[in-house]
């Protein structure tokens, strides 16, 4: 997943190929990893929870079912920057972080969400790069990181993951092959655990958008049954289909409704990958599009026969789809709420 999550590169691990898209520019689709080209915070800015300051013995039992333990409430947090967004959004502020984080002009890459990456230190900015020394020198509380192939911590590099951890405790959120709502549910207790106050007004009103976006897009499903779906990146040399079931995010939507096309020869559990020459294999009404930063977007596909014949572009259905979400319930409402305006929009074409 979400993630680099395409990528069948030879000689690279499965994980490697999830989260290549970050670094070697092909898409994963899936909750899966890499950086979204979609910077936009939601409508009228992400809402920032508020923090308590608890003390006394903390601890917090992660998806591994590994239990972290502290004297005190953590303070120095460093994380994966999409862990770090969404903890941001709920007033938890992490003062390392690494993966895609910053684009080469210098400003944030939209896996940062709001967090401001001027104010943190950036321990690594490509997949395989972990700077142990710049971490170690934080003194860090706690190292937390999504999961997409339990227990593996996501960017933590496999080859130093023994040494990285021994510094200090860590929590691993569980990502994939479940429905949006359990990483949404994990991240939150993460974060109350951590000093959040979910019952602050600006969090609840995170959760309340989420439900009420929730039922909009069932709504809409159900009144549009005939509107197919389909999840896809595009790299220069393939197209990717994704599973819905291997995607946080799209196994949610399929929940509650919306009829995505499954594509028949997946591999890892992922996606299926299509030459440009076979791209026409699925024909959909709408085309959710890989848009983080590392993916090919429309105006890069122009060149490519297949694409720009198939029915949902020529009809301009075409949405872009971070594949790897920010695990806060605002920045899931806000994709939430655009697709479910694609939906009731959209012409059947397929």
């Amino acid at each position: 997943m979400h993630t680099s999550r395409f990528l069948p590169l030879s000689g690279m691990s499965r994980r490697g190929v999830l989260a290549a898209g970050g670094s070697l520019g092909l898409g994963a689709l899936l909750a899966a990893c890499g950086s979204s080209a979609d910077s936009s915070a939601p409508k009228g800015g992400t809402p920032s929870g508020t923090a308590k300051s608890p003390s006394g013995p903390w601890s917090f039992t992660d998806d591994r079912k590994q239990t972290a333990t502290k004297s005190r409430t953590p303070a120095t947090l460093v994380a994966y920057i999409g862990s770090a967004a969404a903890l941001h959004d709920y007033g938890i502020e992490c003062t390392g972080v690494f993966g895609p984080t910053t684009l080469k002009d210098g400003s944030a890459d939209a896996q940062a969400g709001s967090v401001d990456v001027s104010k943190v230190a950036v321990i690594g900015n490509t997949w395989g790069e972990f700077n142990i020394e710049k971490y170690a020198a934080l003194s860090p509380d706690l190292l937390i990181s999504h999961m997409y192939e339990a227990p593996t911590l996501w960017y933590v590099p496999d080859g130093s993951a023994k040494k990285i951890l021994a510094v200090a405790p860590s929590a691993g959120i569980n990502v994939a092959g479940v429905p949006l709502t359990t990483p949404l549910r994990r991240y939150a207790e993460l974060a109350a655990s951590l000093g959040a106050d979910l019952d602050s007004g600006p969090n609840a009103a995170q959760k309340a958008r989420f439900e009420k976006a929730s039922a909009d897009l069932r709504a809409a499903a159900g009144s549009r049954s005939g509107i197919k779906v389909v999840a896809s990146s595009a790299s220069a040399d393939a197209f990717y289909i994704s599973t819905p079931s291997s995607a946080a995010d799209l196994s949610y939507y399929k929940s509650l409704g919306v009829d995505f096309i499954v594509p028949d020869k997946v591999q890892g559990g992922f996606f299926e990958t299509l030459s440009w020459e076979t791209a026409d294999k699925y024909r959909a009404d709408i085309i959710m599009l890989d848009n983080r930063t590392a993916t090919l977007q429309p105006k890069d596909l122009t060149a490519k026969p297949t694409w720009s014949q198939l029915p949902a572009v020529k009809a301009g259905q075409v949405l872009g789809w971070p594949s790897e979400p920010i695990f806060s319930y605002a920045r899931c409402a806000e994709r939430i709420e655009e697709l479910t305006k694609a939906v009731i929009a959209a012409k059947k074409v397929s």
